[in-house]
């Protein structure tokens, strides 16, 4: 522990496994204590508490598309820990594998709801709590927030959302005076439990570094970007890749 985030609150949604759990190791790591969200794996919340105590974490179950749960998210951070420092908006949904003109208009309203109504909700009732007081908010997009992909159309519409929702906050903030700021990472491919062999071995050959990045990756540019080190960054991209947008 090298204490760069010591006493600071981070709430992190989809903060259980994959990418959302690899921050929070770093969070703990770092001396924070963080709440946990997820809608679905309340199994893998539990062992997230268990496995860093309930001293500095806590697990609550929400939907990041309700507004009330969110409103709840934030009252019991209080409760618990009596502040709020950080918001890491990191919970997300993939599309259906369809070309756009077969996407279902109830898949595209279900990934839009989460990736990017889910965020403008976190983004809302993290800088109502922290402004004033001085946080950070952290919205993890993706590369897809940059280039396209095929058969992902409400995948890059939600991630390319996500990335000018930050830079419209961050400038609200600061135009405003809260002393919020907000930043957003794109990760590239990073090897999680939904990956299959076969997609890691792709994804390998089109990272140029030569391999795919690990959830640490991530949230070793998360605990910068939620430290005092990051105080001039706002309004900013973080892309973590292994250059794959740099070709």
């Amino acid at each position: 522990m090298t204490d760069r985030l010591q006493d600071k609150v981070a709430i992190i949604t989809g903060g259980v496994a994959g990418i959302g759990l690899g921050i929070a190791e770093c969070y703990v790591r770092e001396g924070a204590k963080v709440v946990l969200t997820a809608n679905h794996n309340v199994d893998g919340g539990k062992a997230a508490v268990a496995k860093f105590g309930d001293d500095v974490s806590l697990f609550i179950q929400q939907d990041v598309a309700v507004e009330a749960d969110w409103q709840r998210v934030i009252k019991e951070t209080l409760d618990k820990f009596g502040r709020l420092d950080i918001v890491v908006n990191n919970a997300g949904i993939a599309p259906e594998v369809k070309p756009v003109d077969q996407e279902s208009y109830a898949d595209w309203k279900k990934v839009i709801n989460v990736n990017l109504n889910g965020n403008f909700l976190g983004v809302k009732y993290g800088m109502q709590t922290m402004k004033g007081k001085g946080g950070s908010i952290i919205n993890v997009s993706s590369i897809e927030g940059f280039v396209g992909t095929v058969n992902a159309a409400p995948y890059n519409a939600s991630k390319g959302g996500t990335r000018l929702l930050t830079k419209a906050a961050a400038l609200d903030s600061a135009a405003n005076q809260y002393n919020v700021r907000v930043n957003s990472v794109h990760p590239g491919f990073i090897q999680t439990p939904i990956l299959t062999p076969e997609v890691v071995d792709v994804a390998t050959k089109l990272t140029p570094v030569g391999h795919i990045g690990q959830p640490k990756d991530i949230g070793e540019i998360c605990v910068y970007l939620g430290s005092d080190e990051s105080s001039f960054a706002t309004g900013s991209e973080f892309v973590v890749d292994g250059g794959f947008i740099a070709q």
